[in-house]
C-alpha cells in the first residue's frame, strides 16, 4: 500500500511543472518568464526548508499519521482552489507579440524527432541525475562519511536547500534582467545556463575538505543546480509554440525523473560494491557541464517560434 500511495503521489507531482510551464507561456512575456519560473522552482526549496520543523510540530501535537493527513489535505485544498480560480488570459498573443499559437499541438513523433527537444530532455536527464543524487544522498553521506547523527543532520542539512531556493530565483532574475537590458534571447538564456552549470563541479571537492567547507560546497552546487533547473524549464516557453509547451515540458520532466531514478540505482550499486563517495561526486560534478555542451550543440540559436515551426513534415523544425 505504501508503494502504491507513493506511486500515486509521484504521478500527481509529475504534472505540476508542465502545467506551470504552460501557464507561464500563456500569461507572461519573455522578459518575465525566467523570473517567474525561478519563483515557482524556489517553492520546492522553501518546502524542503519548512517541512522538517512543520513535521516536528505535528509529531509533537499528534502521531505520525497526521503528517500524511495534513500534507494530503493541503494538496487537495490547493488543487480545488486552483481549479476554481485559474483562467486562461483573453488573447494569448496580447502578452507578447512574438508568440505564435499553433492551431493544434504537435504530434509526439514530431516532438521526439526534434533536435531541440531531444537536447533539452537529454540535458535534464543528465542534470537531474546529479540533483537527485545530492537530494537523496546528502543525509546519508553526512551519516556515513562525516559521522553526523540525526540531530546534527536536522541542524545543518537545510542550509543547501535554502541555497537552492536562492539560486532558483536569482538565476531566473539574472536571465530576465539581461533580456530587459536589450540582449538577445539566445545570450540571455545561455549565459545564465552556463554560469549555473559551472557551479556544480564544486561538489567534486566535497570529500576532500572539512565538513564546514563541505556544506558550503553543497550549497554552491545546490544554488547552481536550481538556477539551471528553472532556466531549462523556461526554454520551452521561449522556443516552442504555446500549443505544445506543456507536452515538451512533460518530456523534459520525464527525462529528469528517469535520470534521477537510474543514477540513484547506479550510485547504490557502486557504493555497495566497494566504491567510495569521491568517485560519485566526481561524476556528479561533471554532469551539468556535459549537459550544457549538449544544449549548445542541439539548441542552435534560441528565438521565438514562427508560424511554420511544426509545419515540416515528420519533424519539428530544427531552427
Amino acid at each position: 500500500m505504501l508503494i502504491v500511495a507513493r506511486l500515486l503521489l509521484g504521478m500527481g507531482e509529475g504534472a505540476a511543472f508542465p502545467a506551470a510551464t504552460r501557464v507561464i507561456a500563456e500569461w507572461l512575456p519573455a522578459t518575465q518568464r525566467a523570473t517567474a519560473m525561478g519563483v515557482i522552482n524556489a517553492g520546492t526549496a522553501l518546502g524542503s526548508v519548512l517541512a522538517p520543523p512543520l513535521i516536528g510540530l505535528i509529531l509533537f501535537a499528534a502521531n505520525w499519521r497526521y503528517i500524511f493527513f495534513c500534507a494530503g489535505t493541503a494538496g487537495l485544498l490547493w488543487a480545488i482552489a486552483w481549479y476554481c480560480l485559474y483562467r486562461q488570459p483573453d488573447g494569448m498573443n496580447s502578452r507578447d507579440d512574438n508568440r505564435v499559437v499553433d492551431p493544434a499541438p504537435a504530434s509526439w513523433s514530431s516532438l521526439l524527432s526534434s533536435r531541440k527537444v531531444v537536447g533539452m530532455v537529454t540535458a535534464k536527464f543528465l542534470t537531474d541525475s546529479a540533483w537527485f543524487f545530492c537530494l537523496f544522498w546528502l543525509p546519508k553521506y553526512l551519516y556515513d562519511a562525516r559521522g553526523f547523527d540525526i540531530k546534527q543532520v536536522s541542524y545543518f542539512a537545510w542550509i543547501p536547500y535554502a541555497a537552492s531556493g536562492l539560486g532558483s530565483f536569482l538565476g531566473g532574475w539574472f536571465s530576465s534582467k539581461l533580456l530587459k537590458a536589450g540582449y538577445s534571447l539566445n545570450l540571455s538564456r545561455k549565459l545564465a545556463l552556463g554560469m549555473s552549470a559551472v557551479l556544480m563541479p564544486a561538489v567534486i571537492l566535497v570529500p576532500h575538505v572539512p565538513v564546514n567547507f563541505a556544506l558550503l560546497l553543497f550549497s554552491i552546487a545546490f544554488f547552481g543546480q536550481q538556477s539551471w533547473s528553472g532556466l531549462v524549464m523556461t526554454l520551452p516557453t521561449d522556443i516552442i509554440p504555446i500549443s505544445s509547451v506543456g507536452s515538451v515540458a512533460g518530456l523534459i520532466g520525464f527525462g529528469g525523473a528517469m535520470g534521477g531514478a537510474l543514477f540513484n540505482l547506479f550510485a547504490g550499486q557502486m557504493l555497495g560494491h566497494g566504491s567510495n563517495y569521491s568517485v560519485l561526486f566526481a561524476i556528479v560534478g561533471s554532469l551539468h557541464v556535459v549537459a550544457f555542451i549538449v544544449l549548445l550543440f542541439t539548441s542552435g540559436v534560441l528565438h521565438p517560434p514562427t508560424s511554420d515551426t511544426f509545419h515540416v513534415p515528420g519533424k519539428l523544425a530544427s531552427r
